[in-house]
């Protein structure tokens, strides 16, 4: 789990922070509610998780909250490996 909290994280930093951007983003950082991802983001972060770990994860569980911190989407991620 600790991998994977890693490759999110670090997935998150380089899609959606810029360089010179100032947020400390950890495993419980509001991503969602601090508009570090925005809707369009949260697309093309469900499809990296989806290609990483060769899941499909349902639309309907793929909510705000559920992508709203890394600790949040790697149980998402978790429940559906199996």
């Amino acid at each position: 789990m600790d991998k994977m909290k890693e490759t999110v994280l670090e997935y998150i930093v380089d899609e959606y922070l810029d360089e010179d951007d100032e947020d400390v983003v950890s495993y419980d950082s509001p991503l969602i509610s601090s508009g570090i991802v925005d809707s369009f983001s949260m697309v093309s972060l469900k499809r990296f998780i989806e290609n990483k770990y060769s899941i499909k994860l349902p639309d309907e569980e793929a909510t705000p909250e559920a992508f709203d911190t890394v600790n949040s989407i790697c149980r998402l991620v978790n429940q559906h490996l199996g």
